[in-house]
């Protein structure tokens, strides 16, 4: 293992949470060893990425109701390939060399893995993609 690897271990959440089953498929263990610690270290990144992407598309995001603005995170993510591609960027980056070995087997599965992911978490942080032009300051 490289240092790089090793740094990018280091550096990655751990979620307790996370089950590892025998009878789990590769793909499912990938997301979970893998995908998931990855995503939830870089949360921060990727809301302040869709926020960058609400302010290109000229703000209409904020004019929308709630279920409209949780359809325009999936519609982002499934229909603006160079989004997606630019979050797919931001993951792959993270993967040790060991990783990226096992993901090239099955990207296109592992890739909706990714996706559905990052469009749970945009949708779970709703809340912090308010209009900022709305907020007022006391």
């Amino acid at each position: 293992m490289t240092a790089r690897d090793q740094q990018l271990l280091d550096i990655r959440p751990t979620i307790t949470s996370i089950i590892i089953t025998k009878n789990m498929s590769n793909d499912e263990r990938f997301q979970n060893i893998t995908l998931r610690p990855i995503l939830k270290l870089q949360n921060d990144l990727f809301v302040e990425v869709f926020r960058n992407y609400i302010a290109k598309h000229k703000n209409v995001f904020y004019e929308l109701t709630l279920d409209r603005r949780l359809h325009y995170i999936d519609n982002a993510i499934h229909k603006d390939i160079k989004f997606r591609n630019a979050l797919k960027g931001m993951i792959i980056g993270q993967f040790t060399t060991d990783e990226y070995g096992l993901y090239i087997q099955n990207s296109s599965a592992l890739n909706k893995r990714m996706m559905n992911i990052v469009i749970q978490r945009l949708q779970s942080n709703i809340q912090l993609f308010e209009n900022p032009k709305t907020h007022k300051t006391v």
